[in-house]
This record gives C-alpha cells, sequence and structure tokens, in this order.
C-alpha cells in the first residue's frame, strides 16, 4: 500500500512557528535551514542459494542549522515537534553569539524535474523480489559449470525532504534509487576468482527487475570472473597505463574531485589549492560535476541546501576554472553556490560534495591509445582506494587489468595497484579517447563520515609513466 505523502508541516508542525522559531536560531546569522527528511529503505540479498538480508528500514527527523561566518551551529531531532524544535533553536543558536551576520540571499527557484517521484520499493511485492533473486542465482549458476557461488543484491529507498528557509521559502524533493547488484565467484582446478557488476538510479526497481536489465549484469560479473582465472601476477615499476571509459573515472573522482570541492581549497588543505586560472592538466581535459543529469545515481533537482544542482565545469581544457562550492564556503570564498551543498540525512551538517564527476572526451580512437603502449597496463576496472587529499596521493587497485607489450593487448594480470597522484596524473595525459562513457549506477562517496550516492565518468585515458605495484619489478 502506497503511504501518504511527507508533509510535515500539515501532520507534525505547524509552519508559521516553525518559521518563526527558525528565525529566531538564525537572527544575526550568515545563514541557515530547517531541513526536514523521511526515509524508508529496504535491501534484499541473496547469497549461495538462500536469502541472506531481507531488511526495511524507515526514518524521520530534522535537522536545524545557524551559520554565522566559519562556524555553524547544528542541532537535529528525529522527533517531529515543536518541543523538540525549540530544543534544536538553543543549541544552534550558540554558533550565532551576538550576531551581526548578514542573511545570504535564498536559492533560486526550479521547476526543474531530473527523476520520478515515484516510490521504487512499490515496483514489486517481497515474494516477487526473493523469486527475483533466485532465478537471478539459478541463471548466473546455468551459465558456466565452473560457478561455484553467487551473491545478489537488490536496494531500494525512497527520500523524502523539505528545506525551510528564513525568508519564507519552502522547497521539497522527492528523491528515489534503485540498484542491482551481482557477484560471482567461479573454481578452476583448486583455484577460485570472482567478478562482480551491478548497476541503477533514480529510478523505479521495476526497470531493473527486467531480464534484459539484470541478465548483462550477471554476464559481465561472470565474464569478469573468468577473465581472472587466467591472470598472472601483475608487474610492478613505473609504465604508462591506459585507463578504460566509464567507472575508471572513480579515480578520477578520487584523486582530483575531493580536491576541488571548496572547503579544502578555502582551508588552503587542497592540492589544488590555490591554483584558480592556473595550467594543473594537460592540454584537452575538461572535467565537470553535473548534478542535473536525468535519472543518474548523483543527479539532483536541488541540493541539500535548496540550491539548484548545476553543471559546473572544473577544469576546461587544462585550466583550473571553478570549485564545488555548498552556500557556506562560497560565501566566505565571495563565490556562487554551485548546487553541492549535500548531507547523508537529516542527522548531518551540509558540506560541499560531488554529483556525477566526468571527464569530457577526446578526439581519439581508443584502440589507438592501447597501440601506443610499448610495455605498460590496460586498466579497465577498478575496486577500492585510497587517496591522501592534501597532497593528492592515491593507491587504486585493479579488478580488471591486462599487460600490454607492442600495443598488443595480453595476458590479464591479477594484484595491479596504480599509485600516483592526481596533479601530476592530470599533467601526465597523453591521449583522450572519443568514448566518454558514466558508470552503470553504483558509486559511493565518503566523506567526514557521511556518506552520499555520485555518479563518475570518463573516455579511455592514455597516461604516462603511473607507477604501478605488483608482483615483482617489470
Amino acid at each position: 500500500m502506497a503511504q501518504a505523502p511527507f508533509r510535515p508541516f500539515e501532520t507534525a508542525l505547524d509552519q508559521d512557528r516553525a518559521l518563526a522559531l527558525l528565525r529566531e536560531a538564525t537572527a544575526g546569522a550568515d545563514d541557515g535551514e530547517l531541513f526536514l527528511e523521511r526515509r524508508r529503505s529496504e535491501v534484499l540479498s541473496f547469497d549461495d542459494g538462500r536469502v541472506r538480508t531481507a531488511s526495511y528500514d524507515a526514518t524521520e527527523g530534522f535537522g536545524l542549522r545557524a551559520v554565522r561566518g566559519e562556524t555553524a551551529g547544528y542541532a537535529h531531532s528525529t522527533t517531529l515537534d515543536e518541543h523538540a524544535l525549540k530544543r534544536a533553536v538553543a543549541t544552534a543558536r550558540l554558533a550565532v553569539g551576538d550576531g551581526g551576520g548578514t542573511m545570504a540571499a535564498p536559492p533560486q527557484g526550479t521547476n526543474r524535474v531530473l527523476y520520478t517521484d515515484a516510490d521504487p520499493m512499490e515496483a514489486a511485492e517481497f515474494p516477487a523480489k526473493i523469486d527475483l533473486l533466485a532465478e537471478i542465482d539459478a541463471f548466473a549458476r546455468g551459465l558456466d559449470p565452473r560457478v561455484v557461488q553467487v551473491s545478489v543484491t537488490l536496494a531500494a529507498s525512497h527520500q523524502e525532504v523539505a528545506i525551510l528557509r528564513p525568508e519564507g521559502g519552502l522547497v521539497t524533493d522527492i528523491r528515489p534509487m534503485a540498484r542491482l547488484n551481482a557477484s560471482v565467484i567461479v573454481e578452476e582446478n583448486g583455484r577460485r576468482e570472482s567478478g562482480g557488476m551491478g548497476g541503477g538510479g533514480r529510478l523505479s526497481l521495476a526497470g531493473l527487475m527486467e531480464p534484459s536489465s539484470w541478465q548483462p549484469v550477471v554476464r559481465e560479473a561472470l565474464r569478469i570472473a573468468l577473465v581472472n582465472l587466467d591472470a598472472e601476477p601483475a608487474p610492478a615499476g613505473v609504465m604508462d597505463v591506459v585507463l578504460g571509459p566509464g567507472w575508471p573515472g572513480i579515480l578520477l573522482h578520487e584523486a582530483v574531485g575531493h580536491g576541488l570541492e571548496g572547503d579544502f581549497n578555502r582551508k588552503g588543505s587542497s592540492a589544488f589549492a590555490g591554483l584558480m586560472g592556473t595550467q594543473v592538466a594537460a592540454k584537452g581535459v575538461t572535467v565537470l560535476d553535473d548534478g542535473t543529469i536525468p535519472d543518474r545515481r548523483g543527479s539532483l533537482t536541488v541540493d541539500d541546501e535548496g540550491t539548484p544542482s548545476g553543471r559546473n565545469v572544473l577544469i576546461e581544457d587544462g585550466v583550473l576554472v571553478g570549485y564545488m562550492q555548498d552556500r557556506q564556503n562560497a560565501r566566505l570564498m565571495g563565490v556562487q553556490p554551485t548546487g553541492n551543498g549535500r548531507r547523508e540525512s537529516f542527522a548531518h551538517i551540509p558540506m560541499p560534495r560531488m554529483t556525477n564527476t566526468y571527464m569530457l572526451s577526446g578526439d581519439a580512437d581508443p584502440a589507438s591509445l592501447v597501440a601506443e603502449l610499448k610495455d605498460g597496463i590496460y586498466a579497465v576496472g577498478f575496486g577500492g582506494g585510497q587517496v591522501d587529499i592534501t597532497s593528492g596521493k592515491f593507491v587504486f587497485s585493479c579488478t580488471e587489468a591486462y599487460r600490454v607489450k607492442d600495443g598488443k593487448v595480453g595476458a590479464p594480470v591479477k594484484g595491479a595497484t596504480l599509485i600516483g597522484d592526481g596533479a601530476t596524473a592530470l599533467q601526465k595525459i597523453r591521449g583522450i579517447g572519443n568514448d566518454l562513457s558514466l558508470d552503470p549506477g553504483i558509486g559511493n562517496c565518503g566523506k567526514a563520515g557521511q556518506w552520499v550516492p555520485v555518479g563518475v565518468g570518463q573516455p579511455s585515458l592514455l597516461i604516462g609513466g603511473l607507477t604501478v605495484g605488483g608482483a615483482a619489478a617489470a
């Protein structure tokens, strides 16, 4: 049964009283808002022939913020009533002190709609979802006799937000999310390898539950696992690397994207701090953060401060031209907000975060980039990685990679890691493919303990002189 829409000012709070209390909290402040949220989510997983997880979660609450200078007072509660709001006012008010601030102009409105407002969890009943997971498990096992284990996860959430501002403006957004993931373990001659794939976005589960959607996901997971069965130990040393299109953009996201968030640059802790207007990447490199792409995992009609999301150019033809900004950092840096103020939930304060971050295509044939490699690595898939924002240094593990010699793609390699720093890697880009693609909708990004959904993307890239960590010196 469909749940009634989230209308907190009709069912829990009087809007005029809430506005009066918000104004009390932000009197003499530079900014602030009352963020109200209801979120419902479910996760169903099937592992080794049986249901492993079947969870459902429902939360609602509010967060009240008052900003003065570089200080923000924040209080949140899972109780939506006037008493809880009054307590939050007293807490948030501590950041304002004696006041003296000038309230920032409110966000501009938008009528743009980037995704459906339908609840993705209502696309099918619970038994049908369990039957689907069992069907996927059987399908994967039937593809190849070497399959020994299958794991499938179906996840969805429905987030409804309302943002009340001190001038009286009210912004609302309804945000669906759905995702299907499959992983396969294969065994041959006593050796086991795994492969995984997934996809999703701000859409209904209905599309992901169609065989035309999930069967290619399972086949790809199996293909990766079988490739890894034949993988040889990765070489080690400094060598040229070609990155494949799409999901390998996660390296761009981590090694470069975080360094272009406004707060790190305002505080001088980013490797890109103070470099606005300078050449930070090779010619031809243009990087965007774009929250306006319909149905994408990282897209937002409005951010969590009520600012409409934007298509923001960060690096243009190699030159640093912009940072991602929330309202507080934008004001302190004397620029406009870019629609990148995001928070994990009502219990978290907003900060500058990425949405969908990607590099534009160049004009090179991707095959010609690989053909340029004399002795290097062709990296198609990535797993986990670590990045130091201050230095930009990164370490990423490859889930699918191949050795290339004299332009010929050879055996797959296992255990390869790419090591470098974002600023230097951008400068070493020697070729940009004409095959830009975005990831299939599987990204999550962590910052300061908060997790938000994101998208990444890039064309094929030829990067000279990256350090490859592996089993032995090349």
